[in-house]
């Protein structure tokens, strides 16, 4: 790229691939002077011999290595929701179409970023994944040994404990209840709930001395039904909560405000989003759950007028999603003004 093309290019749109970088740059008047495919080894190089740069990339695998890579060199890195980018695309797809259509979006003042997350952040949201991963792990073998039983006439009562208490009993019936070869598979997958049930201790201790070890965790452990879990994986998604301007906004974000479908004078409000982050979603309502059946609990944290009105006319289905939706209000208002909880405050969330 010769000297005069690197100093008009201002916007900067990079696609992302596993080896490949389609990138595209436009300068101040939004003509194109640069569209070239780099290495991954030549994308900062190349980047750190040119003048400060607006660059635009999608948020996925990569990316917010690269964006902190690009901020230590000057330029101003910003991630986007590729949903977001998609609008922008002209034409038939490539990837110099989309990487266009990035340097495109990332010039629009009404554009929603994707806060950069830390290195910390990266490891903590590690965790949460493995975790995540082995609980289904363990769900599925619950199952399969729930089904292999229902095949032999055994059913157990719903509940992981209960079945475990039921297992050493189950695999001594006699053989006409159960074969001696289907009692040697129910004992190996047992053996594997046990492996996974050490694995999720390990990993669920880690992030609980992670979550004690920070201030942001710490302070949204104040909230009801928040506890290391929720705490360390909000934190890991979305850091302070810079990202958004408001409670509502954070909310919507996890997908657990109604969906929209109005014109005119009609506002037409249906069921949740259930739109991005599924993870955070269903910790804060399994959150709202833990709160909903400890009543007692409600004057105490100041949420008893509440539920006692919402009860009236929800489904107790509905009073969940709808407390998940308050607690997740005042669990950003906690993190993003970074005080603890406080009942007596809880009616201007």
């Amino acid at each position: 790229m010769s000297q005069i093309a690197q100093a008009a290019v201002s916007v900067i749109g990079i696609d992302i691939g596993k080896n490949s970088f389609h990138v595209v740059g436009q300068d101040d008047r939004g003509a194109i002077v640069l569209r070239q495919r780099w290495s991954r080894g030549q994308v900062e190089t190349r980047l750190a011999n040119m003048p400060r740069c607006l660059v635009g990339m999608e948020a996925c695998v990569g990316a917010h290595y690269l964006s902190r890579k690009l901020k230590t060199l000057g330029h101003d890195a910003r991630l986007m929701p590729a949903k977001y980018v998609r609008p922008y695309s002209k034409g038939q797809k490539n990837d110099f179409r989309d990487a266009e259509a990035i340097a495109e979006a990332v010039q629009r003042p009404t554009m929603k970023f994707v806060a950069t997350k830390t290195a910390d952040q990266l490891d903590l949201q590690a965790l949460h994944r493995v975790r995540e991963r082995l609980v289904s792990q363990r769900t599925g073998i619950i199952n399969q040994i729930r089904a292999f039983l229902l095949e032999r006439g055994i059913a157990v009562r719903q509940g992981q404990r209960f079945l475990r208490a039921e297992l050493p009993r189950i695999l001594a019936t006699s053989p006409d209840v159960l074969s001696p070869r289907m009692a040697r598979v129910i004992e190996d997958l047992a053996s594997d709930w046990r492996r996974l049930d050490e694995r999720i201790e390990g990993l669920s201790a880690e992030i609980e001395v992670l979550a004690c070890a920070d201030s942001g965790c710490e302070r949204l452990m104040s909230v009801p039904g928040i506890g290391p879990i929720i705490s360390s994986a909000m934190v890991a998604a979305i850091g302070t909560g810079d990202a958004f301007s408001k409670g509502r906004d954070f909310a919507a974000w996890l997908g657990l405000v109604p969906r929209q479908m109005s014109t005119g004078d009609r506002t037409i409000l249906g069921r949740i989003s259930k739109r991005g982050n599924r993870y955070l979603r269903v910790l804060f309502v399994q959150a709202a759950w833990v709160v909903l059946i400890r009543p007692k609990s409600w004057e105490r944290h100041g949420l008893k007028p509440w539920i006692e009105s919402a009860r009236k006319r929800l489904h107790h289905n509905v009073l969940a999603i709808a407390l998940a939706n308050k607690l997740a209000r005042i669990a950003w208002s906690v993190l993003a003004r970074g005080r603890g909880f406080e009942a007596s405050k809880l009616h201007a969330v």
